[in-house]
């Protein structure tokens, strides 16, 4: 079974930094998610290894075990707000069934989250009736103010309530919002918000990358790419190389495996986006530092 954990109360300081600390220092220290220098291990939805993907226990999991920095995804509640989880039905990951946009806040909290997760193929559910919920934004915000995270949209409509959301919380210089859709970012180009490359801006450095075509004016702080699409290498050595010569990190997801992740950093990768951030710290730490 899972070990049990005992949560504080939101805001409560756990660990580097408050969030006050954070946007104080904001102009002193560098986001790892932004450095071009760092080799940051990205807890994907969480240690989604141990734990039900995109919950506050593969959250805290994940920073119990030392990791870099936190994966996530958010979708819009039907009554305007962001909730973390992957997919645009409670389907895959909870005990109910429906849209995500169909449903309030409240009736989010009633779903499962850890229903469905099992560490064996289906042969045991060890988070099953728990009270795991689907957690909002702010209580990631709120409850782990010491780490930085990458925010992936998962649709347009999310954009404006999170803006709000990064800016109330003070949180913008620790947070790096991506999103396929060119759109859902573009509200996040400019400061104090930090913006990922969109599918549309990916595509357009590949391209100029591989034909050696000099890249004109950017609207984003780094990349966030797959190590491979519909079987083609993405993050390859002059892909990277492009995106290091305009100061910008490139992560990679989703990594697993260790031998894997030394190729990516040894090309140049910054993070590493993995559901298993022990092993990759241990593999990184023991080769980098």
């Amino acid at each position: 079974m899972p070990r049990e954990r005992t949560a504080g109360p939101p805001g409560q300081r756990r660990g580097r930094f408050s969030a006050d600390r954070y946007a104080l220092l904001g102009l002193l220290i560098v986001n790892p998610l932004v450095d071009p220098s760092q080799r940051p291990v990205i807890a994907h939805r969480g240690a989604s290894a141990q734990a039900p993907e995109n919950t506050m226990p593969a959250f805290e999991q994940a920073a119990d075990l030392a990791a870099d920095a936190l994966e996530l995804d958010v979708h819009l509640s039907a009554d305007g707000v962001p909730v973390v989880i992957h997919d645009p039905t409670l389907d895959r990951t909870t005990d109910r069934r429906g849209p995500v946009a169909a449903c309030t806040l409240a009736e989010l909290r009633e779903a499962d989250a850890g229903a469905t997760f099992s560490p064996d193929g289906g042969g045991s559910f060890p988070w099953r009736g728990r009270e795991v919920r689907i957690p909002t934004l702010i209580e990631v915000l709120e409850r782990l103010p010491e780490l930085p995270l990458l925010i992936e949209l998962k649709s347009a409509a999310v954009q404006h309530a999170v803006r709000r959301l990064l800016k109330q919380q003070d949180a913008a210089a620790r947070c790096l919002v991506a999103s396929a859709d060119h759109a859902a970012v573009a509200v996040f180009r400019e400061p104090p918000f930090l913006a990922c490359a969109s599918r549309r801006d990916i595509v357009r450095l590949l391209l100029r990358a591989h034909l050696a075509v000099p890249t004109g004016p950017i609207g984003y702080r780094a990349l966030s790419v797959p190590d491979r699409h519909r079987g083609f290498p993405v993050p390859t050595t002059r892909f990277i190389a492009a995106a290091r010569r305009l100061g910008l990190p490139v992560h990679v997801w989703t990594v697993n495996d260790p031998v894997v992740a030394q190729a990516l950093w040894r090309r140049g990768a910054a993070g590493i986006v993995t559901n298993d951030p022990a092993k990759l710290r241990q593999v990184r730490d023991a080769s980098w530092r």
